[in-house]
């Protein structure tokens, strides 16, 4: 009889170590999906263009409005458009303003950064997301954007990765299309032609990173994004190789490529080398220093500094799959 006892006693234990785990593992997995989508847009929302790292002095943004009343939406151009200081769009106090107006306006349903460079970071403490969270909202961009992509992950939100309205005039029409779908809330996903460096596999997960260099200098803020059990895509223009290997061994010094579960790498455009060569160029470093690890990578992806800028949703849960036909990318709804 008391034998009997034990071996229900221990499977009840048993049953409560089963339960408790897929209770975890399900509470992680939901935790993972749990990122704010922004309401799509819809005909007759406005988006605000501003600048909020270098300036944009010139009459450039008629494609741009062109461009959104084509797609039955209204623009509003910010007050940092204009301004003139050093390399900056306005000082950090202004272009901040600018921000935090469009932030806090309701009616603006979506915020285009015009352009990348660099000063985005300066601004980013004097910002209060305080109406934002009772209004989510798009922000659209890429490179020096990156910040803002990065910082609002850290919030739990979504936002957009894609060309800018100083881009747009040479933009491919597949990227413009790609941009309005991620927008509008349309199925977006991408095939991509099989590359010779690729990596096969497959792998699921929130979606984050940007460009290289402005993941590397966040690493240790609060704005430093978590890599674990995400798909990480990377692009960068104009850096030295020996950067390049510098930035992605401090990202796996980090841990963060070894808790992947996947990586996309984009565009990596210009690089420079120095007079004694590296010895690689930037795809190999790459190659290299992920190589250890089995997980997925999808090289040559269509976005970042180049004319094919495809729209990415950052902190969407995607899925992919690499083989000897080709890479695919799929944005979960």
């Amino acid at each position: 009889m008391n034998l009997n006892i034990q071996h229900v006693k221990k499977y009840f234990t048993f049953c409560k170590i089963v339960f408790f785990t897929f209770a975890f593992q399900s509470f992680t997995c939901q935790s993972q999906q749990n990122m704010i989508t922004p309401p799509y847009l819809q005909k007759g929302d406005t988006v605000a263009l501003l600048a909020t790292a270098r300036k944009n002095i010139d009459d450039n943004l008629k494609p741009t409005i062109d461009l959104l009343h084509s797609w039955g939406l209204e623009a509003v151009v910010g007050s940092s458009i204009g301004l003139d200081y050093h390399q900056l769009a306005g000082t950090d106090e202004q272009r901040a303003a600018d921000f935090q107006k469009q932030l806090d306006n309701p009616n603006i349903k979506a915020i285009w950064c015009v352009r990348g460079g660099y000063g985005t970071v300066r601004m980013l403490d004097l910002l209060d997301f305080t109406k934002f969270k009772q209004h989510p909202k798009w922000v659209i961009g890429f490179s020096d954007v990156t910040v803002l992509h990065n910082h609002l992950n850290t919030m739990g939100y979504k936002s957009i990765h894609g060309i800018m309205p100083v881009t747009i005039p040479r933009a491919t029409p597949a990227a413009i299309n790609s941009m309005k779908a991620g927008l509008f809330g349309e199925p977006l996903s991408y095939s991509i032609p099989a590359h010779n460096m690729n990596r096969f596999g497959q792998g699921t997960g929130e979606l984050v990173g940007g460009n290289l260099s402005i993941l590397y200098s966040l690493l240790g803020s609060p704005s430093a994004i978590d890599c674990k059990d995400k798909i990480l895509f990377i692009e960068d223009l104009d850096e030295y190789l020996y950067h390049i290997d510098r930035m992605m061994m401090n990202l796996r010094r980090n841990g963060c490529i070894e808790n992947l579960k996947g990586i996309i790498i984009g565009g990596m455009t210009k690089m420079k080398d120095n007079e004694i060569p590296w010895g690689k160029n930037a795809l190999e470093i790459i190659d290299d220093v992920t190589k250890k690890y089995n997980i997925p990578v999808i090289f040559n992806f269509p976005a970042g500094h180049i004319q094919d800028n495809r729209a990415l949703i950052m902190g969407n849960t995607i899925s992919i799959e690499v083989n000897a036909s080709g890479s695919t990318v799929v944005f979960q709804k």
